[in-house]
């Protein structure tokens, strides 16, 4: 039940900005999360996106189930992430 994981540009972006233990940390847990992904995500009250909780980062994902792909939308840290949205 392996999902694939697409980043958007700007999630990408992001993550080079961050400091390498803590993006390696992010890149670690979404590779760990591809294999079971409802055992890490929270559905996100309000919105069709999960969440992916990682330290004091936040990831909002869309889940395309037909076709099993993890799109992540949004990565920050957990006080500014959801006024993004």
């Amino acid at each position: 039940m392996s999902y694939s994981v697409e980043w958007h540009p700007k999630t990408r972006k992001f993550l080079k900005k961050l400091p390498n233990d803590i993006s390696a940390r992010i890149v670690l847990k979404v590779k760990e999360v591809q294999e079971d992904p409802f055992r890490f995500l929270e559905h996100y009250e309000g919105k069709d996106y999960y969440k992916l909780r990682i330290g004091d980062y936040r990831l909002l994902i869309d889940v395309d189930f037909k076709n099993k792909v993890l799109l992540i939308q949004v990565i920050d840290h957990r006080g500014r992430i959801y006024d993004r949205v």
